[in-house]
This record gives C-alpha cells, structure tokens and sequence, in this order.
C-alpha cells in the first residue's frame, strides 16, 4: 500500500472550521474504491495543525485519487486556508492495513 502522513498548519482564523472546510475532499476520498483510509487529527502541541494519515491499495489507487476531480478543486480551494505548504512523509509499505502494537497489547 501507499501510506501517507501529512500536516497541514491552517491559518489561525480557520483552524477550528479546517474539518468543515476540507469535508467535501474527505468524503469524496474516502469513497475511492482504492482509499484504505483517509484520518484527521488535530495536533495536540498546535491547535492550528492537522495531521492526515492515508492509505491507497497502490500505484494506481494513488494516481486515481491525485488525478481525480475533487483532487484538482481541493488543489484550487484549500491552500487559501493554510499558513504554508503541507509537509508529507510517503512511503510504500507491504502490508494491507493496520497490524497490532504488540508491545501495548490489551489483554
């Protein structure tokens, strides 16, 4: 799969609206056929920092999704909302989803 992290610093005044304002992007994402998933976060040191953790079966999946429409309006919509350029780590993992932390499990 291809996993991603990314963190978004959003302008201050639009922090607390950031998952209304990217709601749209999100859903339609998460409804790829090929989106493992696709999660927000809110930094817990930074109020005006979302974390985006996502997941696509592969290539392709990846390529569809930066290809598709909602990609090309969020690319258009969004950025008038950030402080500066999101930061991202991408990486391709062997695995299909999540696996256990083992060394927290629950018993």
């Amino acid at each position: 799969m291809i996993f991603i992290t990314a963190k978004f610093r959003v302008r201050p005044e639009h922090a607390d609206r950031w998952p209304e304002i990217a709601r749209d992007f999100t859903e339609a994402t998460r409804a790829e056929p090929g989106c493992l998933w696709y999660d927000w976060s809110r930094s817990l040191d930074d109020p005006n920092e979302y974390v985006l953790v996502e997941a696509f079966r592969d290539d392709d999946a990846g390529a569809a999704h930066v290809g598709s429409e909602h990609f090309r309006t969020a690319q258009r919509e969004l950025p008038r909302y950030l402080a500066e350029t999101p930061r991202i780590v991408n990486a391709k993992v062997d695995q299909d989803g999540w696996s256990e932390l083992g060394e927290l499990a629950v018993e």
